[in-house]
C-alpha cells in the first residue's frame, strides 16, 4: 500500500495567532510577524505527529491510496479517518492503462477508527495481474482548525509550543511527546486487539 497526500494543509488553516497567544508572545511591535513562518512549521510538525499517532487527518485534504491487491475482496479498510467521501476509484492494468470504476459499484462505510470501502455487490472490482487500484478520497475533521474537536486542537497547540520551547534541545533526539498531549489524543488512537495481523 502506498498512501500519498495530494493536497496540503493551507497556510490560512494554521492557527498561528492562537499559538502566539498560547506562547504569550509579545504583540504590538513592528516585527509581530517575524516568527510566523517558524510557528507555522512547528504547527505543521505537531499536526503531522498527532496524525501519525492517531491515524487521523485533522484538516480536510485529498489522499490517494494505491494497492496491488485487495487484502479482502469484500472490504478494504482505509488507512486514515475520518473519511468524508471517496472521490474516485481507478483500476490500472499492467501496461498503465487506467479505467475509472463506476461509483455505483462501491460505497463508503464511515467509521471513527476504520472507515471501509465496500462493494455494492459481492466483491470489489478485480485488480489485474501486475496492475493496481488507486482510491482517491477526502479525509479530515473540517477545512479549518476550528473544526477540530477541542481536545485535538489543544493537543496540537501544546505540542507545537513544546517544539517551539525546546527547538534548540538536542538531547530530545528520540522525539518525546509530552504527557498532556498523549493523554489528550489517547481516545483517538486506534485500538489494536489480538495477536494476528
Amino acid at each position: 500500500m502506498i498512501l500519498v497526500e495530494e493536497t496540503q494543509v493551507p497556510e490560512a488553516a494554521l492557527p498561528v495567532d492562537a499559538l502566539k497567544q498560547h506562547l504569550r508572545l509579545g504583540s504590538g511591535f513592528a516585527e509581530d510577524n517575524v516568527q510566523d513562518a517558524v510557528l507555522g512549521s512547528f504547527l505543521r510538525a505537531a499536526m503531522a505527529s498527532i496524525e501519525a499517532r492517531c491515524s487521523k487527518a485533522l484538516i480536510t485534504r485529498s489522499f490517494v491510496m494505491t494497492l496491488n491487491e485487495w487484502r479482502d475482496a469484500t472490504v478494504q479498510v482505509l488507512p486514515v479517518a475520518p473519511v468524508l467521501a471517496i472521490t474516485e476509484m481507478t483500476l490500472v492494468d499492467g501496461y498503465g492503462a487506467a479505467t475509472v470504476v463506476d461509483p455505483a459499484r462501491y460505497r463508503l462505510e464511515k467509521d471513527t477508527f476504520a472507515p471501509r470501502l465496500k462493494p455494492r455487490g459481492t466483491f470489489l472490482p478485480g485488480i489485474a495481474s501486475d496492475g493496481a487500484v488507486e482510491i482517491r478520497f477526502e479525509a479530515g475533521f473540517g477545512a479549518s482548525f476550528t473544526d477540530l474537536p477541542a481536545d485535538l486542537a489543544q493537543a496540537v497547540l501544546l505540542l507545537a509550543a513544546h517544539y517551539y520551547e525546546y527547538r534548540d534541545e538536542t538531547a530530545l533526539g528520540q522525539g518525546c511527546m509530552p504527557f498532556g498531549v498523549t493523554s489528550l489524543i489517547a481516545r483517538y488512537r486506534p485500538m489494536r486487539l489480538g495477536m494476528s495481523g
